[in-house]
């Protein structure tokens, strides 16, 4: 932590201050933080959710700062009395944990006008330091005679600062308490140091404050108590546990206070500044992200355990979380009713340091899966929530970097990216904080493996040759009848009910080729042909005359390997033997490929050898290891291509190949050479490792040398030298395999995920003895800015058409190429947008690599067909969850129909259409289909019987007036006499 690089710029830790004004101030009730799990994270795949390309408001004050321990140095020069630091790191108690110390730093005590010039450069306006309690008062005793050349050097600092037009924003305690206090109370333990606090700060606010305007008392008392009392890793370094650390936080407490008092009282009136506290956090959120309430509760907990122990006093209610007391009881001290009113809004701001520190000591805090996560944006909504949007200032929103990486502190600049963005989208977007300051025409696909398949007949039908009769006598009971035998039923791919479900799904998305892997321990448990398990190929075959039936074509891998411990897939006795360090895998493998060929080839058309090769290498720490099974995994595919070559491509046709993992890589720092020629090298050990041995430099020189690439062989070499080995750990081919590895490739599959950041580590002896670095010398890393799944993979799809292009050119054209897998995880059950995302994205660029690069690209396959569990890859829901269908088959169906991407303005309005917000009710019917099938049904029920009741009532009425109609018409004819002729009389 002490071990800062020259010049001091590099110590200077990055200050987001958030001083700006003139923001409304939104309506927020006290003690609402929990509600910051219940509103939905980012969607990463929403403009402006995952980086927002926008502006601070005009009154911004931007930042940077230091801390007086840590970059002064000049430990015992001008009067300038031993901190508990100096005595800390000095001693040898503790030499274990502290072994630098703090006696030069960044010599900015001497060197403070650099510093100056370096944040005039920077162009901030505003300047975070601390003052040297034990260099104004080498005895801790603020009512006496101060360090005048201490006074001096502030003065000075300040009023340069002030000249340049830079904010100076002052802490009066950063960790460096005057030794003879420690040696004379105990430090913070005693409650007498509170006293002499409020003195010490009287005299900053007297002597100084007609030139500051912000002053911060402490800097993040939590790790103060905790981790210089509690656990003993920072000064004083002791180890008294909770009973130490409550009682050094509540002191801690208290003393802030007396200080705020005291300048609200004696120095506010003429100096009209502002006071406050600087207090860390880190950030969780819940078990698989599930927001539930007890999993909010846990989270809530955590917070309240570093954040809430100290805000929720000075900001909150005056007294600890519940939470806290509950845990900890009666070693816990406590505020008297007028010490809570005392200690209350004793802050004229919230001030936050979010860093590394608090992220690491968090894991202790975390419990039942939570997840600590870098998220400033969620913390200060938060604090927004908790405290009644409290005015904010990030007065450390950085990271720590290594003094070994000098001026390529590529981590640290992707961090600043991440934490200043998170401000920006919190000012923006969720929450207003008031600132104080067409694609493939022959293929697509979508794989899956096959685990956990029962291979054997499991119904009576196929092993009981009994007839039974049922409830004879009453009981219920089942009897077999005597003297009659029956045949049972001859084991048929019917048998396995699933496959046809299974492979059914896969029919419903369009797709036209299915890959799927073979189990090899599972065919072969002995490795060899010793014992060949019969069902399980069978069952193979069904799989494959399934597909036949549905006019899809297969893609069968040979070896998966499952990346796990003890045997990585392969069978036992192989395993156990070396593995893939000992030869004689290669012969068994080659063994293996030829009886899957025999039984299973007359249905397949294309091959897969082994998948993710150089993954699989990745499980050897060992770096000669690591290479040996890389050479004898090729040497294996090889001889299985070449016996497939020889004995059954003639007949059946199949193309075969290995699949690589192939992520793009990037520099981490475009503008670094060894970023650049780092990421070359990722993509050589990668890909290069491989595909060279087996195409050469370009497919289209066919007497070029097969070899590994030749900058690999010489940076391996390179580094042997600097690590004091004697040679290069990378085996050598023999003529006879080059001759054989040569072109053993029909088509070159790989698996695309991400695009990764790469910068190189650093070529030293000594750092070499530290830590091993992966044999490519590179580290991994991701822009935090990038939309990225639950797991952690960034969506780059641009990645996917550069690593296309860097195949194509660096081994020609002649080969097709395979997307033999692609795909994201994706949480949601059935409306997986992100996966949605994935696939228009990825395949919009895999279209502009064929279309426009000219890259022989032939295939796209979907990683996964179907989750096993909770959901992830899959494009179906796992069978516990009914099969059923995301939202993204419809997305991949489409791009299956169309074949890519036409302009259509059909098309268009399609897309516009499912991009609109979903409709409530219908989401709503959707939810309660069975309550209104029902209700519809008493509905149409209650219609016909109306219609009935009314046509009964109309066809009554009806023959009511027929009657009458006809009585009138009868008396007409019988009643009335009607005659032509006068009456005769008589």
């Amino acid at each position: 932590m002490l071990n800062h690089p020259s010049p001091t710029l590099n110590s200077l830790l990055l200050c987001l201050l958030l001083l700006a004004s003139g923001w409304k101030k939104a309506a927020c009730s006290l003690g609402d933080g929990r509600k910051i799990w219940q509103q939905p994270t980012p969607d990463p795949i929403i403009k402006d959710q995952s980086f927002l390309h926008d502006t601070f408001p005009s009154g911004f004050l931007w930042g940077s700062g230091t801390s007086a321990l840590q970059t002064e140095g000049s430990w015992d020069q001008e009067g300038k009395g031993p901190s508990i630091w100096d005595h800390f790191t000095h001693s040898n108690v503790r030499d274990k944990l502290a072994t630098d110390t703090a006696n030069v730093a960044s010599d900015s005590y001497t060197r403070w006008d650099e510093d100056v010039e370096a944040l005039e450069y920077l162009g901030v306006r505003s300047y975070y330091f601390s003052l040297s309690w034990p260099r104004l008062f080498p005895d801790g005793n603020a009512k006496g005679r101060p360090n005048t050349a201490a006074v001096e050097h502030y003065s000075r600092l300040i009023e340069r600062l002030l000249d340049k037009r830079i904010e100076p924003i002052v802490t009066l305690y950063h960790w460096d308490l005057p030794q003879v206090l420690q040696e004379r109370y105990g430090g913070w333990k005693n409650d007498t140091l509170v006293g002499m606090f409020e003195e010490y700060a009287a005299f900053c606010f007297n002597v100084f404050g007609s030139r500051v305007r912000y002053w911060l008392t402490m800097h993040n008392p939590y790790l103060v108590a905790v981790q210089g009392y509690g656990t003993g890793v920072h000064a004083p370094g002791e180890t008294d546990g909770p009973a130490g650390f409550l009682i050094v936080a509540h002191n801690l407490i208290r003393a802030h206070a007396k200080a705020w008092h005291t300048y609200n009282t004696h120095f506010r009136p003429a100096q009209k500044g502002k006071v406050s506290i600087v207090l860390g956090s880190h950030w969780v959120e819940p078990q698989r992200g599930q927001a539930t309430a007890a999993n909010i509760e846990l989270c809530q907990q955590s917070v309240e355990a570093a954040l809430g122990w100290f805000a929720n006093p000075i900001f909150g209610d005056g007294d600890y979380p519940v939470s806290f007391k509950m845990k900890h009881g009666a070693l816990l001290p406590t505020f008297s009713p007028e010490e809570k009113l005392w200690v209350q809004t004793t802050a004229d701001f919230f001030a936050l340091s979010f860093g590394p520190n608090n992220l690491r000591l968090a894991r202790g805090l975390v419990q039942y899966g939570q997840t600590v996560t870098p998220d400033l944006r969620r913390v200060l909504g938060w604090i927004k929530l908790e405290y009644g949007d409290p005015k904010v200032l990030v007065i450390e929103g950085s990271w720590f970097s290594e003094a070994s990486v000098g001026k390529e502190d590529t981590v640290a600049i992707y961090l600043m990216k991440r934490f200043i963005n998170q401000v920006l989208q919190g000012n923006r977007q969720i929450f207003i904080f008031p600132l104080l300051i067409g694609i493939m025409r022959s293929k697509a696909a979508s794989p899956v493996n096959f685990t956990g398949v029962n291979f054997y007949p499991f119904s009576p039908q196929f092993t009981d040759h009994h007839l039974y009769s049922w409830n004879l006598t009453g009981d219920g009971s089942l009897r077999p009848v005597p003297g009659v035998k029956m045949q049972t039923k001859r084991a048929q791919c019917t048998d396995y009910l699933a496959i046809r479900g299974h492979l059914r799904l896969f029919a419903s998305t369009g797709a036209s080729h299915y890959r799927f892997a073979l189990n090899w321990s599972l065919i072969l448990p002995q490795g060899d042909l010793s014992n060949v398990n019969t069902e399980a190929l069978r069952y193979y075959r069904c799989v494959l005359y399934e597909l036949k039936k549905l006019d899809l074509e297969a893609v069968v891998i040979l070896y998966y390997p499952t990346h796990q411990a003890p045997n990585l897939g392969l069978p036992g006795p192989l395993q156990a033997s070396g593995g893939w360090l000992n030869n004689s895998t290669v012969e068994a493998f080659q063994e293996y490929a030829a009886l899957c060929y025999h039984q299973l080839g007359s249905w397949v058309p294309y091959w897969i050898t082994i998948n993710e090769p150089n993954r699989l290498i990745d499980v050897y720490s060992n770096w000669k290891e690591k290479h040996q099974a890389a050479h004898n995994l090729l040497l294996a595919h090889a001889k299985a291509w070449r016996l497939y070559e020889r004995e059954h491509s003639g007949h059946q046709r199949a193309l075969v190949s290995l699949a690589l993992h192939a992520d793009w890589a990037k520099p981490a720092n475009p503008f670094l050479d060894s970023h650049t020629a780092a990421a070359q090298r990722f993509l050589l050990f990668e890909l290069g490792r491989f595909l060279d041995p087996l195409l050469g430099t370009s497919y289209e020189e066919k007497h070029s040398k097969v070899d590994y690439p030749e900058e690999m062989k010489a940076y391996l070499e390179e580094r042997a030298q600097v690590m004091g080995l004697p040679g290069s750990p990378l085996p050598s081919f023999t003529e006879t395999e080059r001759e054989e590895l040569r072109g053993t490739l029909s088509f070159i599959a790989l698996n695309h995920f991400t695009t990764r950041l790469v910068s190189p580590y650093l070529h030293t002896q000594g750092h070499f003895q530290q830590k091993q670095p992966p044999d490519h010398g590179c580290r991994i890393l991701s822009d935090p800015t990038w939309p990225s799944s639950r797991l952690g993979q960034a969506l780059v799809p641009q990645g996917l058409r550069k690593v296309l292009n860097w195949v194509s050119q660096r081994y020609g054209r002649a080969l097709p190429i395979i997307v033999t897998a692609s795909g994201v995880d994706d949480q949601a059950p059935v409306e997986d947008k992100l996966r949605q995302h994935f696939l228009r994205s990825y395949l919009q660029e895999a279209l502009k690599a064929r279309q426009l690069d000219r890259v022989n690209l032939q295939g796209f396959y979907v990683w996964k067909l179907q989750d096993r569990h909770a959901p992830q890859f899959g494009l179906f829901s796992s069978t516990h969850h009914q099969s059923k269908a995301k939202a993204s088959i419809a997305v991949y169906r489409e791009i299956i129909t169309h074949g890519g991407f036409p302009e259509d303005n059909a098309m268009k309005t399609c897309r516009f259409i499912e991009l609109r917000e979903p409709c409530s009710v219908c989401a709503w019917m959707f939810k309660n289909k069975a309550m209104v099938v029902f209700a519809g049904c008493l509905i149409i029920t209650a219609i016909m019987l109306a219609a009935l009741v009314m046509f009964v009532i109309i066809t009554k009425r009806n023959q009511t007036r027929g009657r009458g109609r006809r009585v009138n018409r009868w008396r007409r004819r019988e009643g009335v006499p009607v005659c032509s002729c006068p009456p005769v009389k008589c």
